[in-house]
């Protein structure tokens, strides 16, 4: 059983940073593809990054190239998300998913297993 817990999720002015943090247990990031998404109200949950076995490949939303940045510990078994120019569309809750994903299906719900409870972030002026 793997379990992962988000953190690191709250208030912050549009173009700040924030850094989420996703800490896994039952299974080794260096075995498993960890991702981000992200869920607003009425919205469905959508992909924003996910790192392949603790680094091998990083993969990111059209919407995150630039301003985030997945990055993997995998000494304290933690995968976090560096996000930087925040805008009001990034408010949303934040989980962290780890499956067997590989590059064709890195980008789908479907393709993970266990889901952390979710982290919100929110952004405005």
């Amino acid at each position: 059983q793997v379990h992962l817990v988000e953190s690191g999720g709250e208030w912050v002015q549009t173009e700040g940073s924030l850094r989420l943090s996703c800490a896994v247990s039952g299974r080794s990031v260096r075995t498993t593809t960890i991702a981000w998404f992200r869920q607003a109200p009425g919205i469905e949950r959508e992909f924003v990054a996910a790192l392949r076995w603790g680094g091998s490949s990083s993969y990111y939303a059209d919407s995150a190239k630039g301003r985030f940045a997945i990055v993997g510990d995998n000494a304290k078994n933690t995968v976090s998300l560096q996000m930087n120019s925040l805008q009001p569309e990034d408010t949303a809750v934040y989980y962290c998913a780890s499956g067997n994903a590989i590059a064709s299906t890195i980008r789908s719900v479907s393709a993970y297993n266990y889901w952390g409870q979710g982290t919100q972030v929110t952004v405005s002026s």
